[in-house]
């Protein structure tokens, strides 16, 4: 089912995304592979990957690397809005600008992501967006404020725009990878999962049915429920009279 599917990636160089990248195209996707690392692209290239430079928290960029996917294979069929890095500051010792850019790669990444490939797949008659998050987005771990922000802030606009296009057979859901040994950390984290043991759920999203789900987040091919407290609290709300 995936083979001859177009498959965006951002953040593919490294991690998470390279897996993916390199799993969807030994399924045979075609698969457009984005990242400001331009060496591990290379490598990327060298496996039949078209690969781009690109720095997701720049709309030009990203509006560029959606333009390619459509110049080369005429369709995009799953985006994953994926580029991310750790953070590791407390607030009050962050480098000026620090925040507002990590923000800006995570969150404007997968804003711009959307923004730019959803009139295409409106044309296309479908769509599949998959943005990664974290349950940092629902914790108060010292160091990751700018993390934990613009992951909530992803679950939350994904939602919206997800209700936006429910007129249309995009989806837009979200993944939570898990803990799982990449360069976010600084450092080997060999106890912690290996990137490809993400993929299935990534398969998974990037060939849901028409009528799927959507405005959900996805955790191991399973549906996690962020903030379900919080959830529980308004649906209270909502049914007690003022």
């Amino acid at each position: 089912m995936i083979k001859g599917k177009t498959i965006v990636i951002t953040g593919a160089a490294n991690g998470i995304g390279r897996a993916w990248a390199e799993m969807f195209k030994a399924d045979g996707a075609m698969v457009i592979a984005c990242d400001k690392d331009e060496k591990k692209l290379q490598e990327l290239d060298e496996l039949g990957i078209t690969t781009t430079l690109a720095d997701v928290s720049k709309p030009k960029e990203v509006e560029g690397f959606i333009n390619l996917a459509i110049n080369k294979t005429g369709k995009i069929d799953a985006l994953f809005n994926n580029a991310g890095m750790g953070f590791g500051y407390k607030l009050e010792d962050s480098p000026d600008g620090g925040f507002e850019y990590h923000v800006a790669v995570h969150l404007f990444g997968a804003v711009y992501g959307m923004r730019y490939a959803i009139p295409f797949m409106r044309e296309q008659g479908h769509g599949r967006i998959i943005n990664t998050i974290s349950r940092n987005a629902e914790t108060d771990v010292p160091t990751t404020s700018a993390y934990a922000a613009a992951k909530a802030g992803i679950w939350s606009a994904s939602r919206v725009a997800a209700k936006e296009v429910a007129d249309t057979d995009i989806l837009i859901n979200m993944l939570i990878p898990g803990p799982t040994n990449t360069q976010i950390w600084g450092k080997e984290m060999s106890h912690l999962q290996e990137p490809k043991e993400t993929y299935p759920t990534a398969k998974k999203l990037a060939l849901l049915e028409k009528g799927g789900p959507s405005a959900k987040v996805f955790w191991d091919e399973k549906e996690y429920s962020m903030f379900g407290q919080e959830n529980e609290i308004l649906k209270k709300s909502r049914a007690t009279p003022e």
